[in-house]
Parts: C-alpha cells; structure tokens; sequence
C-alpha cells in the first residue's frame, strides 16, 4: 500500500508540472490484475489447465486434507475464485506481480465459505524481442503459489510458461504462437504426492484497429496423476485443451477487459470461464 500510495503521487506531482513536459520521466504501470474465475470440474481430477495454479493450490489442498475421507475419491465439483495480484510494469519487457486468491467450492453440499486459499508471486520477462527480425519474441512466465493455512495438506507450486510469439506484421497485431507450460507441485505430507503437470500448445492472435484482441490455443495436457495413502486421488492423462481469450486493448496495449474460455479434457471435460478487469493506479 505504501508502494500503491507513493506511485500515486509521484504521478500526479508530474502531472501537474505542465511547463516541463519533456523532462517528465516514465512512471511504470501498477494496477491490481483482478481475475474472476469460474470453474467445473469433473469427478476423480484436480482444477488444472493453463495458468490457474490459484484454483489448482485451493482444490488440491481441500483433496490433501479431505482425502482419506472421500470413501468414493474425489467428487465432481464447482469452484469460483478470485485473484488479487497487485503488478508492476517495471519496463516493456519484465512484469513483476504478487498477491492473494480466495475461492469457494461446491462439491456437492453447498458452497463453502469464501475464503483467501493462497498467495503468490510471480515474473514475466521478455526474454528476447522480435522488433520486426526473424526471430520470435521469447517470454518467461514463472509463478510461485502456495496454499494456506500453514497446515498439514498445504500445497506450493512452481508454474513456469515459455512462450514464443512470432509476429507477422510490424506492429504486432497478428501471429503465431507456440509454447509449453510445466507445473510442479509439493504437498506437505509424506502420504500424499501429484505428479507434474505439461501442457504443449500452438495458437496465433489477432488485433482489430477498434484494439479488440482474439487469442487462440489449442494444445495437448499430460497429467501425472494424484495419491493420498496410498490410494489414487487422480488418474493421469493426456488429453486435449483448448483456451480462447478476447480482449480489449488501448493504443498502448495495456489490457482494460478481458475474457477467457477453457475446456480442458481430464478426460472428462472441465469448463472455465475468466473475467479480467485491471484496476489501474498508474497507466501509461
């Protein structure tokens, strides 16, 4: 709050200094990344798929702890969950984001109380940009979640995307993707253990001039499966995931509202739907 307060600030201490615009210095984008998630997800599998490792820590922790109760293993359930990472543009290269998520779930008896289930942190960097070459731009995304209470069940995960965009025209406003996301999670139990998850995907975007965005991937999810005591929570598999993204853009491509679709089959289908809407405190 006090980064939140002082950034605010020093904006407007620049803006207000109207006869020395040339000398004004750049001020990096901080806003809260606020995303609503909705979820399904069908019976003997954990929330997974692409980057939702706040869902995932939640429903893997509540399957940790309530395991070896479940007589049947796991049940079909319905989960809402909202994340809260506050990031920092530090350049038009690397993000910086850390936050907490809280969830609800209905695993048949109702809603459970919404609570906050994890925190995170995170970098996004671009590793190499493609500035009109051959080359495509290369992007790391690493994100750290853990799970809380500090209890026995707790769950960290290391959630890392390599991404490589190769854009077709000069200002970027279609292409090609391709990239590959690696998920490992740690249970704190000697009974319980989930094997990691990979996701190798291909897609492409395109931007109209009205700075609406559509993105596009399609993919295929290798699961490694779950066990608790000895008993299998989760089955692995390998099947199919499809994400498509809609967003609304401005003229410096900072995202002002987007909307997300998955289905990811486990082998079942799982739906989720994600809406984001960034609160700015400092956009450029």
């Amino acid at each position: 709050m006090g980064l939140l307060c002082l950034t605010m600030s020093v904006g407007a201490a620049f803006a207000a200094d109207e006869k020395d615009e040339a000398a004004k210095p750049d001020v990096p984008n901080l806003y809260l990344d606020l995303r609503t998630t909705y979820a399904t997800i069908p019976a003997g599998t954990l929330g997974i798929g692409f980057g939702n490792t706040s869902l995932s820590a939640a429903f893997q922790a509540l399957a940790a702890r309530r395991g070896t109760t479940l007589p049947n293993g796991l049940p079909a359930a319905k989960s809402i969950a909202v994340d809260l990472p506050l990031t920092v543009d530090v350049s038009d290269r690397v993000s910086l984001y850390g936050g907490v998520s809280g969830s609800t779930t209905d695993i048949g008896g109702g809603w459970s109380a919404f609570d906050i289930t994890s925190w995170n942190i995170g970098v996004q960097a671009d590793l190499y940009q493609q500035n009109g070459g051959k080359i495509p731009t290369i992007t790391l995304q690493s994100t750290l979640t853990q799970s809380v209470p500090n209890e026995q069940g707790m769950t960290t995960s290391f959630n890392n995307i390599l991404e490589f965009d190769y854009a077709l025209d000069e200002d970027e406003t279609r292409g090609w993707l391709a990239g590959v996301q690696y998920t490992h999670t740690d249970i704190a139990s000697q009974l319980a253990s989930i094997r990691p998850n990979t996701i190798l995907y291909a897609g492409g975007y395109y931007q109209w001039p009205s700075n609406w965005k559509f993105t596009g991937r399609l993919g295929v999810q290798s699961f490694g499966g779950a066990q608790i005591a000895g008993r299998t929570l989760a089955e692995s598999f390998t099947q199919p995931i499809l994400r498509l993204d809609l967003d609304r853009m401005d003229d410096n491509d900072n995202r002002l509202f987007g909307i997300t679709a998955q289905i990811a089959w486990m082998p079942k289908p799982s739906y989720q739907l994600t809406l984001r809407t960034p609160l700015y405190a400092v956009r450029n």
